[in-house]
């Protein structure tokens, strides 16, 4: 498994991300519509991974609510997937997320992303629900992972 550098980078430098987007998911989306979906979100974190100088993964997530923190886009560029790239991005972000006083990490998984699915088991994620997702036309399964005290919950 590589070793990723995972940078923290500024919500406002989405070119790269857009980028690496493009490379991963259909159909493909400018800078833009990210920047468009995360306006006006609190707490948005914004990663990429790098193994040298090349970038080949992203993290993109925000405070769904005072506890919950929602890993909203995670992609890994084709020819680094199954090396440990997103489960290094994850943990990176669950320990950011912890250390800012969430205690709930959550993300969606379209059913179709089986290896996804199963870093969500492998990984301590509850399943919590499932909902369909029109644009899609897929399921996605919600999961939670409780990573802070519980003690420290404010009420939502």
């Amino acid at each position: 498994m590589p070793d990723a550098i995972i940078d923290r980078i500024n919500p406002a430098d989405m070119e790269l991300v857009g980028h690496l987007y493009n490379q991963i998911f259909r159909p493909e989306r400018d800078a833009e519509w990210i920047r468009r979906r995360l306006r006006g979100r609190h707490n948005v974190l914004m990663q990429v991974a790098r193994v040298g100088k090349d970038a080949v993964g992203f993290y993109a997530g925000m405070e769904l609510k005072p506890s919950v923190h929602f890993a909203w886009l995670v992609g890994v560029a084709p020819d680094m997937r199954r090396s440990g790239i997103a489960t290094q991005l994850m943990h990176a972000a669950e320990d950011w997320a912890r250390t800012e006083g969430y205690h709930t990490l959550r993300f969606e998984c379209d059913n179709r992303i089986r290896p996804f699915l199963h870093f969500g088991i492998a990984d301590g994620y509850d399943i919590v629900g499932i909902r369909w997702d029109q644009d899609r036309m897929s399921n996605l399964i919600i999961f939670e992972k409780t990573i802070g005290d519980a003690d420290q919950v404010v009420e939502d």
